[in-house]
């Protein structure tokens, strides 16, 4: 496609060159693309790719030069700003297309990053990290035009051994860099102002999905965040290695770790908890005698059952061998059989026991670590069993689910472990 053959004011006709340009470059991505990596040499995929970046900062910045010339095309079209020709030439949401705009007047602004892109050394997104920096020293009242020039200049050759994120931290604390004296007191303020703002942002949404799921959202501030990543993470990562050792292919990361979220909630002391509406905080699962015995029986989360939560009897069963559940077994007429008695839970000392004598899950062929275990009643307490040593079983929360599921059943070997199999 011709960019143009118009003349311009020197009286030179450039439109001959532009599409000789891009006619090559077309061409020499026709000739790459019409090759097949797996034949590469090693050497020449890592060259290509170390090319390959500098090409598309290149790339970048012309399009970006373009952009920010493109006022004659706007003016054509009527809009505001070349935007409504990118979505109705280019497919580009206005969105983006402005995006790339005000980016591309920013790098404008700046000759050293403007630089940076046309060199190939400075990505598009660092350049976009450098230009948001940079605007917002801009903006401070005590930074001098020199102490952008200068923060500029430590930024670009940041870009050279810095990644885009970090890129993001350093400009942050960039102008404490340029005068420790007259900027860490600014910094340290700046910082408790984002705090602070990061506290009122804080919040939590909480829904039903409707498929057996509850989905949620939320914004922490960074500290409490990183904070909560970490505690998943610790959760997350004993099962990835689990499954690394075992050579098992591994499911998504965000899987992964959202079982380590699950679990993290799973395994809270419930004495630690603050107290909620006069009880300890705690789900109360509701379930009729008759239903509790079933194989594909429900329960009910909550006291309520028609604004409570519907469960099947298996995931209610599997729930009471955790303390911080309450199951209420009713009889005929909600009559309370049985109210969470206490002695139902194994206690932290009978754990310790189990711990010691069965060192991992006791299903056939698990190793899962004890800490990550719960204690399960080989004799279900609806049917009357005890909780003792004899009657417990450390079993992962895999096996442990399979342990309550309807579709499987399991018996005890010789050996002690336990063997699952699936009903015919």
């Amino acid at each position: 496609m011709s960019l143009g053959r118009s003349i311009d004011h020197w009286g030179t006709n450039p439109g001959d060159a532009i599409d000789a340009a891009l006619v090559a470059i077309e061409s020499a991505l026709h000739d790459l693309l019409a090759t097949d990596p797996s034949y590469w040499r090693i050497g020449q995929k890592k060259d290509l790719l170390v090319r390959l970046e500098r090409l598309q900062a290149q790339q970048a910045a012309l399009k970006l030069r373009v952009l920010a010339a493109a006022g004659d095309i706007a003016e054509e079209t009527g809009d505001k700003d070349v935007s409504g020709w990118m979505r109705a030439e280019l497919l580009v949401d206005k969105g983006a297309a402005r995006s790339q705009i005000k980016l591309a007047t920013g790098v404008a602004k700046y000759d050293l990053v403007s630089a940076g892109l046309a060199e190939g050394v400075v990505s598009l997104d660092k350049a976009r990290v450098i230009t948001a920096a940079l605007d917002k020293i801009d903006a401070d009242p005590v930074a001098s035009r020199e102490d952008v020039v200068l923060a500029e200049k430590l930024l670009v050759e940041y870009a050279t051994r810095l990644t885009a994120n970090g890129l993001r931290v350093v400009g942050k604390r960039i102008l404490a860099e340029i005068d420790p004296a007259r900027f860490e007191d600014a910094e340290a303020k700046a910082l408790l102002a984002e705090e602070e703002r990061a506290q009122q942002r804080t919040a939590l949404r909480v829904w039903d999905n409707h498929d057996g799921t509850l989905g949620f959202e939320g914004v922490l501030p960074l500290s409490v965040g990183m904070r909560f990543k970490r505690l998943v993470e610790a959760y997350a990562q004993p099962r990835k290695q689990q499954l690394l050792d075992k050579g098992a292919s591994l499911p998504p990361w965000q899987r992964l770790m959202g079982q380590g979220f699950s679990r993290l909630l799973e395994t809270l002391d419930p004495a630690a908890l603050p107290r909620h509406g006069g009880d300890a905080t705690t789900i109360n699962v509701v379930i009729s005698l008759e239903e509790l015995r079933k194989d594909l029986g429900v329960a009910t989360l909550g006291f309520d059952e028609t604004n409570g939560t519907t469960i099947s009897a298996a995931e209610a069963r599997r729930m009471a061998c955790n303390a911080t559940i309450i199951p209420w077994v009713l009889g005929g007429d909600s009559e309370v059989l049985d109210a969470g008695r206490g002695s139902r839970f194994f206690q932290p000392i009978q754990r310790k026991a189990l711990r010691l004598q069965q060192k991992c899950c006791q299903a056939e062929g698990c190793d899962v670590p004890p800490e990550w275990c719960d204690a399960h009643h080989l004799d279900p307490w609806a049917a009357g069993g005890k909780t003792n040593l004899k009657d417990g079983a450390l079993l992962c929360l895999h096996h442990h689910r399979l342990a309550h599921n309807p579709a499987y059943v399991h018996g005890r070997l010789p050996d002690g472990t336990i063997r699952f199999t699936r009903r015919p």
